[in-house]
C-alpha cells in the first residue's frame, strides 16, 4: 500500500505563487507515474499536471500551462508542483494520486492511490 499526503497549500493574492509537495510512505513510487489534480467546490474533480516515472515526460492542463511546473525527486520519494501567477480560478482542494506504471495519464481513473488533499485558495 501507498500512503500520500499533501502539503504546501494555503491562502495567497493573485499573482503569487505557491509550491505543493506529495511525500509518498509505505513503498517507493520510483516506478510509478504521478499527477496532480484539482476539485473547486460545486465542480467535478480535474487534471493539471502529470510526470512519468523518471520525470522524462510531463502533461499539464490548459490551465496549468506556462504558470505550473511538476516535478519529482525519487530519493526522497516527493513530488511538487510549483504554482506561478496564480489566479482566484486556481482555488481548490489539490490532491497528489499515483499508479502502478510508468506512465502518466491526464484521466483520474487512472490512479488507484490518492491523497488527501491540501486547500488552496486564491484571493483577487
Amino acid at each position: 500500500q501507498v500512503q500520500l499526503v499533501e502539503s504546501g497549500g494555503g491562502l495567497v493574492q493573485a499573482g503569487g505563487s505557491l509550491r505543493l509537495s506529495c511525500v509518498a510512505s509505505g513503498r517507493t513510487i520510483s516506478s510509478n507515474a504521478m499527477g496532480w489534480f484539482r476539485q473547486a467546490p460545486g465542480k467535478e474533480r480535474e487534471f493539471v499536471a502529470a510526470i512519468s516515472w523518471d520525470g522524462s515526460n510531463t502533461y499539464y492542463a490548459d490551465s496549468a500551462k506556462g504558470r505550473f511546473t511538476i516535478s519529482r525527486n525519487n530519493a526522497k520519494n516527493t513530488m511538487y508542483l510549483q504554482m506561478n501567477s496564480m489566479k482566484p480560478e486556481d482555488t481548490a482542494v489539490y490532491s497528489c494520486a499515483t499508479r502502478s506504471t510508468p506512465y502518466a495519464s491526464m484521466s483520474p481513473a487512472a490512479y488507484g492511490y490518492w491523497g488527501q488533499g491540501t486547500q488552496v485558495t486564491v484571493s483577487s
